[in-house]
């Protein structure tokens, strides 16, 4: 699936998210680090685990609002452009079905932004954990599921969703 092939509404225009988890890595830097600082680590990678993930599923919300038509797995696909705008990561997708949508990541900007940084050690709270409650909060029916991340040290990291049609949608 090239990015070019999606069709992009005009209010997809907008910066990528590789740019937009950069800014917020560096406004989220110094937060961190007075929270472990003051709370000990891991209570403070506890708490920005929760506000990120609290994030992404607002985030998701606002996405599936603005999806003309209702959601769908294929609408989910279409906005991945976002998260690869930027040659932010280098994906090869597996299958890409009305059900099911796989694909593997082999490179990922986001994990070498976040080391680059000197947040390697919270990339995976910054952007991972989002991933799986982002398509929950975008459309219920969408589940993922993923065994290991680059930014975990694996090879690759393989995304593989699936979208349940029978279920009931949780607004």
């Amino acid at each position: 699936m090239a990015n070019e092939d999606l069709e992009q509404p005009q209010s997809w225009n907008e910066i990528g998210i590789l740019q937009r988890r950069t800014i917020e890595a560096a406004i989220i830097a110094p937060i961190y680090e007075e929270l472990a600082a003051t709370i000990g680590e891991a209570s403070a990678q506890s708490v920005i685990d929760k506000a990120i993930r609290k994030a992404a599923i607002a985030a998701a919300q606002s996405y599936a609002l603005k999806t003309e038509g209702g959601t769908s797995l294929q609408t989910f696909q279409d906005l991945q452009v976002l998260w690869t705008k930027d040659d932010a990561l280098e994906i090869e997708v597996l299958q890409a079905t009305d059900t099911v949508f796989d694909y593997d990541v082999h490179r990922c900007r986001y994990a070498e932004t976040y080391k680059a940084m000197g947040l390697g050690h919270i990339g995976h709270l910054l952007s991972c954990n989002r991933d799986a409650v982002f398509c929950q909060g975008y459309d219920s029916r969408i589940s993922m599921k993923r065994t290991q991340t680059l930014m975990g040290g694996a090879t690759h990291c393989d995304f593989r969703y699936t979208f349940d049609a029978g279920a009931n949608k949780r607004v």
